[in-house]
């Protein structure tokens, strides 16, 4: 019977969700969802001077935004302490552990020696073998027993074989001296009680991965299939800093990029399916695969993001869309819509979202429908609005009193008003853009009345013929 597939992702809580942390975390829910797996997530704060809930929180706010649900309640890496420890002292008892007094003293002199002689500076410790009856009544730490002869292969689905020779890893600790676990005993405890089959991380863990399989094999456990993916770099070719712009993904959701667009564009750095660039949810789950995964560090392109995110905006559903834009406003700290304004949000949907990348970008198109009169025209659009075209406006008002509000009509009515005034339909629509909108750049004049009404359009178009 196969085996149910078990992946995690399991961020330390220091900090803001990374937009590495979150792509590892896509990674690890795309492999699980798409072969009716488990995506487990784990908390790893056992450095309680760094650990703090306002990160963890912070890191959950962002896997919720992005859709990334995970199964079963959080796992606190901190609260396993007892059950790491137990894993010690077992590795202790089956003789592939042993206590070690040596000072930090005495290890800084064997290193200094080490370094003189121009030999490995791994500590080799004098207790690795040392006859029980010889141990003082001293504070001592637990050591992994690693061999020291040979080579660990680590057999990774994106690296390839990684062969380490066994003489360039230490006996670890495992216990410290006040008997708390170390975080390398902790991940390989926790990933083992929680099922986990598969290993999905950045390559930073590479090395670690040597380590951890000792561990694995001491205790006689399954090793998970490992696949350490390569980070991500700023367009530069350089590790994805500061420098190169947002990399908490809480300033992604403030910039208003949409969460599918950001799950698309993540899952597409790094991975490929041919030559596919825009895809559903459902496509990457059926898709997603370790094979797909490159071996070199993959760069973050805002072009391609911002790209991406105007795809998904346009080919959203109107009124998820409105749920998230109104999530939005809410999240960015903005003054709530009244009912009206969100009816006509929603009814100007189907043209708002052409062409725009951003929430930002599709709420200024917008701006003709939340904006309240009388409306303010920005010096762009002030100039559209002179004596002459004023004169026109107003002449143009009675036509309208007597159209039947819909795009033929008003069509037609316009069209015929520019013949009678000699000029083209074009002439007008800058002085009603600025009228209706207080923009010169604007959806359509046809698709702004209707969504606006007759009774609004109008007293607009009147508002800007009186000033």
């Amino acid at each position: 019977m196969p085996q149910d597939i078990v992946t995690r992702f399991a961020p330390s809580p220091t900090g803001y969700l990374h937009i590495g942390g979150a792509r590892t975390a896509l990674f690890n829910w795309l492999y699980a969802r798409g072969r009716g797996g488990k995506f487990l997530l784990r908390i790893e704060d056992t450095d309680r001077a760094r650990s703090t809930p306002e990160a963890t929180a912070a890191i959950l706010d962002g896997m919720e935004w992005l859709g990334l649900d995970h199964d079963g309640d959080v796992v606190s890496q901190f609260d396993g302490a007892a059950r790491h420890a137990e894993v010690a002292l077992a590795l202790l008892e089956k003789g592939h552990a042993y206590k070690c007094f040596s000072s930090q003293e005495e290890i800084q002199a064997f290193r200094d020696k080490a370094r003189e002689e121009k030999r490995s500076t791994l500590f080799q410790s004098p207790w690795r073998d040392a006859n029980p009856a010889s141990f003082p009544d001293a504070p001592y730490v637990i050591r992994l027993k690693a061999p020291r002869e040979g080579e660990t292969v680590i057999r990774d689905q994106v690296q390839g074989d990684v062969t380490i020779r066994n003489d360039q890893l230490d006996d670890m600790i495992l216990l410290r001296s006040d008997g708390t676990p170390v975080y390398m005993l902790a991940v390989v405890v926790d990933d083992h009680d929680m099922g986990v089959t598969h290993v999905i991380r950045g390559d930073d863990h590479l090395n670690n991965a040597a380590r951890q399989q000792l561990v694995y094999e001491a205790m006689g456990w399954d090793i998970p299939v490992w696949a350490h993916i390569p980070l991500i770099h700023g367009p530069d070719g350089k590790k994805l800093s500061k420098r190169h712009g947002a990399l908490g993904v809480e300033e992604y959701r403030a910039m208003g990029y949409p969460a599918a667009g950001m799950r698309n564009y993540l899952a597409r750095l790094g991975w490929s399916h041919g030559d596919d660039e825009f895809f559903t949810d459902a496509q990457a789950k059926e898709w997603f695969d370790l094979s797909g995964i490159g071996k070199s560090a993959a760069r973050f392109d805002f072009k391609k993001l911002e790209n991406i995110c105007g795809q998904h905006i346009a080919a959203s559903d109107d009124a998820a869309l409105l749920h998230d834009l109104l999530a939005f406003l809410d999240v960015t700290g903005q003054p709530a819509l009244s009912e009206d304004k969100i009816s006509r949000l929603g009814a100007a949907m189907p043209f708002l979202k052409e062409r725009a990348k951003t929430y930002p970008e599709l709420l200024e198109k917008a701006v003709f429908a939340l904006s309240d009169r009388p409306i303010e025209p920005d010096e762009k659009s002030a100039k559209a609005l002179d004596a002459a075209s004023r004169g026109i406006l107003n002449e143009l008002t009675p036509h309208l009193q007597t159209a039947s509000w819909t795009r033929d009509e008003l069509e037609r009515t316009l069209n015929q008003f520019a013949e009678d005034q000699g000029t083209k339909f074009g002439k007008l629509a800058g002085p009603m853009r600025a009228a209706l909108a207080g923009r010169a750049a604007t959806p359509s004049v046809f698709d702004m009345m209707l969504v606006l009404g007759r009774d609004e359009s109008l007293a607009r178009l009147s508002d800007a013929a009186q000033e």
